[in-house]
């Protein structure tokens, strides 16, 4: 009789042994985490400051708006395949993808696309470096739901976040700040690249730990069967899909940002593009201590409870601010500093959706990763494409209540998931199984139990 192949145990699983440990990184993955904080800084450091530049070369707004709606677009795709791929080959093949991917496409984009200043190519050659970075970073991410025990997985994931934001565009911008006035703007791509190399190549060359390098999916399932998994699992656990249309509205604010908020926050309340920089630079910041603080809270308070109240709630009202307050007060730095802390931090409430995701179906994590992964690409997408389609009729103030409602409405999404107690993954059931953790009924909780108004959800 074939044995049915059963997960593999976390790692890590018993008391913390290491200072690490204690403060929940993973210590045969912790390379990692400083290995992303170097890609993503070489990742953020056009954030701040590409979309006023392409417009300087000659494309319009809407053209460059256009532009980052499709680089969204493809790293919506590669953020899901980051996850499939991540469940077929192992994560750590993943992420040497995505560093030769970023490689050969961003050099396309400056050799070829910028230098010829056509709409055609930048959309391409941006399109193209889209792929890139979620490869690396999200399979990274899927590493971690891999060997994280899961006591300590919201402060893993909040400490991933975390050295994302700090990057992405935290240090990213802050070195944009520091760079552009002294080698100009192109050059400063050039650099980008180098430190992209250099964070890429730290974890692929210092991690020893071996789950990351082989397939995490069953044995027995097919390559084809994985894949396609990935994607049906947004309704064969309908709360997966909930969550990774909360991810989705998690960040399609902050891509939107991105791309209308520099050239409003420089030519309309009046500040330096420096000054601008420096304000992304202390908005991420924030988010990087606010990161791991929402990991550790969602571990004692409830993943769910967090998502809602911190992330959705939080945003509703700080996306409203961001905008609102500077509009009134105009080019007062200290002031319009608040609101970006402000809005930073709300981010952050958003951090324990990954540990949730995992906990929902933990027999195919793998999946359940590269649902809210999708999630995430999406964002990239939506963000700029909700710009790019109303900016022109309604402006900056009615794109930022739009930003809004989307917040809002991942709030009540939350309140509705429904998860069994506790938030450690559900005990191996007693019998094997082969199919992913989907409960029987729409209604029922991760190990099947069904969930009546009173229980007590993550």
């Amino acid at each position: 009789m074939t044995k049915t192949p059963q997960p593999a145990p976390h790692l890590g699983a018993g008391p913390p042994t290491s200072r690490l440990d204690r403060l929940g990184i993973p210590r045969s993955i912790s390379s990692g985490y400083l290995g992303l904080v170097v890609f993503m800084t070489g990742v953020g450091i056009e954030a701040g400051y590409l979309s006023p530049y392409l417009e300087g070369l000659g494309i319009a707004a809407s053209d460059v708006a256009m532009i980052f709606t499709v680089y969204g677009l493809t790293g919506a795709v590669a953020a899901w395949l980051s996850g499939a791929l991540s469940d077929l080959w192992g994560p750590r093949k993943v992420m040497w993808c995505g560093l030769i991917t970023f490689a050969v496409t961003h050099v396309f984009f400056l050799t070829v696309a910028i230098p010829s200043k056509e709409y055609g190519l930048l959309l391409l050659g941006y399109a193209l470096r889209g792929l890139a970075f979620p490869l690396f970073a999200y399979a990274f991410l899927v590493w971690i739901a891999a060997v994280a025990p899961p006591r300590q997985m919201g402060s893993a994931m909040g400490w991933f976040w975390s050295a994302f934001s700090a990057g992405l565009p935290t240090l990213g911008s802050l070195s944009a700040s520091l760079l552009i006035p002294a080698v100009g703007e192109y050059a400063t791509l050039w650099i980008a690249l180098g430190v992209v190399a250099v964070g890429g190549l730290l974890p692929l060359l210092l991690i020893k730990e071996k789950t990351g390098s082989a397939r995490l999916a069953p044995a027995d399932e097919s390559p084809m069967a994985g894949l396609v998994g990935s994607l049906t699992i947004l309704y064969r656990n309908p709360r997966v899909g909930a969550g990774a249309v909360v991810r989705m509205f998690n960040t399609a604010s902050q891509f939107g940002f991105m791309v209308m908020l520099p050239v409003w926050f420089v030519n309309t309340v009046g500040l330096s593009n420096e000054q601008w920089l420096r304000l992304v630079a202390v908005m991420f910041g924030t988010n990087i201590v606010t990161n791991l603080a929402f990991g550790v809270i969602g571990d004692r308070i409830g993943w769910r409870t967090t998502v809602a109240w911190c992330g959705g709630v939080g945003c509703t009202i700080s996306a409203l601010v961001l905008f609102h307050v500077p509009d009134a007060v105009g080019a007062v730095y200290p002031v319009c500093l608040l609101v970006a802390v402000f809005y930073g931090a709300t981010l952050s409430g958003y951090v324990p959706l990954s540990a949730l995701m995992t906990s929902i179906a933990p027999r195919h994590k793998g999946q359940a990763m590269a649902a809210l992964n999708l999630g995430a690409g999406a964002s990239a997408f939506l963000g700029p494409l909700t710009v790019s389609l109303f900016l022109g009729p309604l402006g900056v103030v009615g794109v930022t209540w739009i930003f809004a409602g989307y917040h809002a409405v991942s709030a009540l999404l939350m309140l509705v998931i429904k998860t069994t107690g506790g938030n450690a993954a559900p005990a191996a059931p007693t019998a094997p199984r082969t199919a992913d953790a989907s409960p029987p009924h729409p209604a029922s909780g991760s190990t099947g139990t069904p969930l009546t108004p009173t229980a007590k959800g993550r």
